[in-house]
């Protein structure tokens, strides 16, 4: 059991220190030494965790989107009503993005180095995790149709994932605020407005 969560523990490192490299240097960029010292170790050695690069990051882009998938569920599903739901939502997002802004720029960089069938799958999951925002605004907005709710879901996405351009500027607190006031702004302003 505990050589397991060591495996985990060294799997979860290796995830955190490629994100990081990715974002900096992109994955062309960054080579299997570089990722390998960046957690004290060989290249070679990380084919232990991983059986290359490209699995490393479909690995990486899969595991957040999972995450993200399982959490939106979560909330939504414990929530009382749909504002409590979107208070959820809003800051589950909004804590990942300030917390692993990485991971964000990572994802728009390098999905298309993604193999095809790890990237149908996030894809898959993405799409159920934007369809649990846009069931929770169909609630609170129930006059406006459901193409208008996921496109004002995917522009919220949009403002709320600028962290990695973003972030820094002000204190993370405040930050989080600002984004969930603009967020929660962006998806339920009227049409008419």
């Amino acid at each position: 059991m505990a050589e397991r969560a060591a495996a985990g523990s060294r799997r979860a490192a290796i995830l955190r220190a490629a994100a990081g490299l990715f974002a900096a240097r992109g994955y062309h960029g960054a080579s299997i030494e570089d990722l390998g010292r960046a957690v004290g170790t060989t290249g070679p050695a990380l084919y232990r965790h991983f059986p290359g690069k490209e699995a490393l990051l479909a690995a990486m882009l899969l595991e957040v989107s999972e995450r993200l998938a399982e959490q939106g569920e979560r909330v939504v599903a414990g929530a009382a009503g749909p504002e409590e739901a979107l208070e959820g939502l809003l800051r589950g997002h909004i804590a990942f993005a300030l917390g692993e802004p990485a991971l964000i720029t990572v994802h728009d960089r390098e999905l298309d180095n993604v193999p095809e069938p790890e990237r149908r799958r996030i894809r898959r999951l993405q799409r159920g995790y934007a369809e649990e925002w846009v069931g929770v605004l169909a609630r609170l907005r129930p006059a406006r149709g459901r193409l208008a709710l996921r496109a004002a879901v995917h522009a919220a996405f949009g403002l709320l994932n600028s962290t990695p351009h973003s972030a820094g500027e002000l204190a993370p607190d405040a930050m989080a605020e600002l984004l969930f006031r603009m967020g929660r702004a962006a998806l339920l302003v009227d049409e008419g407005e």
